[in-house]
């Protein structure tokens, strides 16, 4: 695979315009991940977050893809396992399928509306399922690698129990897979980012929605992310 073989050969990272890093594994994932999509969905547009980066930006309707090569770079780069291939489609607004890799730790998440949430281990899905809140306290997760006072201040405010800090879009699959309760983010994020991560976590019976509870939605000006909260039942 294109993500591990730069893993395991410690790829060099370059710094963006934006001032995040990118490595030769996000560039040469992204253009296979590209062909297949284009191959097998042959007219939808795809957004991915290196050609973005590059000023390629697709004009999308109401049925597009989002895609991250490498999400969690900085954790790739670390060396912590906790990186992901997102890939996610969007039909008018709504992430209704996902795929969420994360090869170095050997966890691959899949949704779809209508379908459910699967995490799949040696050939066999397993259904994973968001799970009410407990009544001695919530799981929250949060990002490892961006902490926010407005996310702390949040979770400070809410009966937490324990705390997970991960990296990449992992956080919406441990919520889908009832592993934790609840991942809020005020920090910046982009809808590349997410839309995998969401679909999975919406199949699995959770929840996505923006800080003031209303809808979440992709498509947005920029394909910039406001401040969410995932949530299970």
């Amino acid at each position: 695979m294109i993500v591990m073989r730069h893993y395991e050969a410690r790829a060099e990272a370059r710094v963006k315009a934006d001032r995040s890093p990118v490595t030769d594994a996000d560039e040469e994932a992204e253009k296979l991940i590209l062909a297949e999509l284009a191959a097998t969905f042959p007219g939808v547009p795809v957004v991915a977050e290196e050609e973005a980066a590059a000023g390629r930006i697709a004009d999308v309707g109401a049925h597009f893809f989002l895609v991250d090569p490498v999400d969690g770079t900085k954790e790739f780069i670390k060396r912590t396992g906790e990186f992901t291939v997102n890939i996610g489609e969007v039909v008018d607004g709504i992430p209704v399928a996902g795929v969420v890799f994360a090869p170095a730790i050997g966890r691959l998440f899949v949704g779809a509306a209508g379908e459910g949430a699967f995490e799949v281990s040696g050939g066999a899905a397993k259904p994973i399922a968001a799970r009410k809140p407990p009544e001695g306290g919530m799981i929250a997760v949060s990002s490892k690698s961006h902490p926010d006072a407005q996310t702390d201040a949040l979770l400070g405010s809410l009966n937490i129990k324990g705390h997970i800090n991960a990296g990449s879009s992992l956080k919406f699959c441990l919520v889908a897979a009832g592993e934790a309760d609840i991942y809020p983010r005020a920090g910046r994020t982009m809808e590349w980012d997410t839309a995998a991560g969401d679909a999975v976590l919406r199949a699995a019976g959770g929840d996505v929605s923006n800080w003031d509870y209303t809808p979440f939605t992709y498509g947005k000006p920029g394909f910039e992310n406001g401040p969410f909260i995932a949530r299970g039942k």
